[in-house]
């Protein structure tokens, strides 16, 4: 038994004791242990602006407490609820949300990650990119998930997911090479 099937028991077990009662502890489990990816997530697709990250993983809970009985377990609930968290920031974009006008300061970076400087300059390129491209690109790239994966995530066929990686990659490329 692997560690993901492990913890995929322990995230059925824990949401089916919360569905019976609405046993606090078990939510409170649950959320500690998918929180700190869906922020993560939230702040490379939402450009940092930590305000707007929280807001969207608020929501993606909201919706997710929401629909826990009808979860099929289709697959992990970490990618379910990421899929919840990507359309929550889709639709801020489709609605030509106004992100909030606080310049936020980007999250202290991890000591294993590349050096401030690089981090900042890709993630300043990331943020031209179209949010299609950009979606794919931090889900496929940085969260490590498969087209296949994304598509169900998005909405999309696995092709489009490879064809927005791939401009997304092209595009990064050409910024980074011309230094912004």
């Amino acid at each position: 038994m692997t560690v993901t099937d492990a913890s995929d028991r322990d995230d059925r077990e824990l949401i089916a004791r919360f569905l019976r009662g609405r046993d606090e502890s078990c939510f409170r489990t649950i959320y500690r242990r998918h929180t700190p990816a869906l922020y993560a997530l939230s702040l490379r697709l939402l450009q940092h602006r930590t305000a707007d990250a929280e807001d969207a993983v608020q929501d993606t809970w909201i919706r997710a407490v929401a629909g826990f009985d009808r979860f099929g377990w289709g697959s992990t609930l970490r990618t379910w609820l990421c899929g919840i968290l990507v359309n929550c920031c889709r639709e801020r974009h489709r609605a030509g949300w106004r992100f909030s006008d606080v310049d936020d300061e980007p999250e202290a970076a991890d000591p294993a990650t590349p050096p401030l400087e690089l981090t900042l300059e890709v993630d300043r390129a990331l943020a031209t990119l179209p949010a299609g491209c950009r979606g794919v690109f931090v889900l496929h790239d940085v969260e490590g998930r498969t087209h296949e994966e994304i598509g169900v995530m998005l909405g999309i066929s696995a092709g489009t997911s490879k064809s927005q990686l791939f401009h997304a990659r092209r595009r990064l490329r050409t910024l980074l090479q011309q230094g912004l």
